[in-house]
Formats: C-alpha cells, structure tokens, sequence
C-alpha cells in the first residue's frame, strides 16, 4: 500500500489515458490523481448537483467520492470507464446523504395552527410575490426583451402589438397600413425568430448550468489531497 507522494512527473498528464493515471494513482502517485479529479470534477459534480440540489452539498459529496475513489483504485478494472465508476460512486454518496437528511416536514394540522410567521407566510404568500420567484421573472422579462428588440423592424412592430399589446388582427392592420394577411404573415415570422432566438440562449444557458468554474475545481482538488494525506488514505490491495 502506498501513501500520496508529491505529484506526477510525467509529461502532459491531461492527455495521459486514464489507465496510466489509475495505475500511477494506485501507487501512491498524487499528481496522477489530481489529473483524474481535474478529468472529471464538472460531471461528477452537475451529477451530484442533480440529487442534491445544492451547491455545497455538492461539493462534500464530491470531496467523499474522491476519498472513496481513492482508497478504491486498486480495484477498478478498465473493463468499465473510469468516468462512470466514479459516477456511480457519487450517485451512491448523493443518494446515501439524501436518506441521512432527516425531512423537516410539519404536519398539516400542526401548520394550520401555528402563529410562527414563517409557516403562516409558508402557508398563505402568493409564491408568485416570493423574492426568488420575482427576481426570476425578471431576468426573463430582460431576456424576452432583448431578444423581440433583434427581430427585423418590420416584424417587431407586429408582434409587440399583437403578443405584448394583445390587439387584434384587424387593429395591427389598421395601425400599420398593411394587409390582415401581411400581419397574420409577419406575426407568425416574428414568433418563429424568436422561438428560435430563446432556444439558442437556452442551449448555451444549459451549457453553462451547475458550472464547475476554476476557482471551486481548485477548491475540490486541494481538499482531496490534504484530506487523503492527513488521514493517511492510500488505496486499497
């Protein structure tokens, strides 16, 4: 069994295979580890974010299935990808801290009750006029906003008036001085443009979803490492 050592001397160690790094990280080697933690810290954290639904949770689990990764390395056999078993190992830990969590769930009759101001808020507020919910509306308004000011001049005229002012098809006609059908024509282009417009926003915002930034993969790894070395972890024969 070995204990972690200073990291790996081996050349581009982003680009080594991951069986190179497994068998350099089950002897000891924690640089070799490090690479396989930088691999696949953004999956297997969005897949604990997933569960868990928070952020700092998150990244304890993350923290655990390295450790438990770790001590587990000389048992892995390349018939699987790396990536999935670890995976595994975090849906595992995900799961396992969601059932340690003792659900603070009140009883209805308790709730109805009560005069505690925040249950009785709980119980009664519009959610529509919750903070969360009317920063969120917000920053959709914005969105839409943006995106209807990039439609072409002609049509834009057209769908504010039809969709945000609600007129109808004979009012926008008689507004604009253009033909019902040429409302019906550019209303109908104009939602298409901007249907595609939020999809487009919506596949990058999904991108960047649950980010991994560089400053929380620093974060994790650091943690990893002194974690293994003050317990002594090594993996196991």
């Amino acid at each position: 069994m070995q204990n972690l050592h200073h990291p790996m001397s081996t050349p581009h160690a982003d680009q080594a295979p991951d069986e190179d790094l497994v068998s350099l990280a089950a002897n000891g080697d924690a640089g070799a580890f490090e690479a396989i933690m930088r691999r696949n810290n953004r999956l297997l954290f969005r897949t604990a974010r997933s569960i868990l639904r928070s952020d700092a949770e998150a990244e304890d689990a993350l923290q655990e299935t390295y450790l438990r990764a770790w001590r587990a390395l000389s048992r892995f056999r390349a018939d699987a990808k790396l990536s999935t078993w670890l995976v595994r190992i975090v849906i595992n830990e995900a799961f396992g801290r969601l059932r340690r969590v003792e659900a603070q769930v009140i009883p209805l009759d308790a709730a109805m009750n009560s005069t505690e101001p925040e249950t009785l808020m709980s119980l009664t507020a519009d959610p529509d006029r919750q903070p969360e919910r009317i920063a969120m509306r917000e920053e959709l308004r914005q969105l839409m906003e943006a995106r209807i000011d990039l439609l072409p001049d002609t049509f834009r005229s057209v769908f504010v008036l039809r969709a945000v002012e609600e007129l109808s098809v004979e009012e926008v006609s008689e507004v604009l001085g253009i033909p019902e059908a040429t409302v019906r024509t550019r209303f109908f282009r104009a939602r298409s443009l901007l249907r595609e417009g939020l999809a487009s926003d919506i596949d990058v915002a999904l991108g960047d979803a649950f980010a991994f930034d560089g400053a929380r993969c620093d974060r994790v790894v650091a943690a990893v490492l002194a974690r293994a070395a003050s317990d002594g972890a090594s993996p196991s024969e």
